[in-house]
């Protein structure tokens, strides 16, 4: 349990991750207000989209190590900036490509942190 625990903070970190990176982009204050907003009915998904969001957290956890890793061997802003644009790019396309996209795959992750029935449920899943 601890782990897979630890799985969905990774996922969630790498989503924050992707949020920060979107950030620097020019259109994304329009996407982080969307998101913001998308989070709150987010209680209604379907067994689907956790189902991806499952597979593609655990996908993105591994991305994740690797690119913090890679992160904190990088010298100075702009090689550090570089690996945060990587990472968002490899992320997003590993939720693009479970079929959801970058907005339900954040929403449905700030929903798994306010509820833990739903948490719950998408730990199960990624189990079987």
């Amino acid at each position: 349990m601890k782990r897979m625990t630890a799985l969905f903070s990774a996922a969630l970190l790498s989503a924050g991750l992707m949020s920060a990176t979107a950030h620097a982009q020019e259109d994304s204050a329009a996407n982080a207000a969307e998101q913001t907003q998308a989070a709150a009915p987010a209680q209604d998904f379907s067994d689907a989209q956790l189902q991806q969001f499952a597979d593609a957290s655990k996908e993105i956890a591994v991305l994740s190590q690797e690119y913090t890793e890679r992160l904190q061997s990088a010298e100075g802003e702009d090689a550090q900036q570089e690996v945060r644009m990587e990472a968002n790019e490899e992320m997003v396309k590993v939720v693009e490509e479970s079929g959801l996209d970058v907005d339900t795959f954040n929403a449905i992750g700030q929903a798994i942190q306010q509820n833990p029935e739903l948490m719950q449920r998408v730990q199960e899943m990624a189990q079987s």
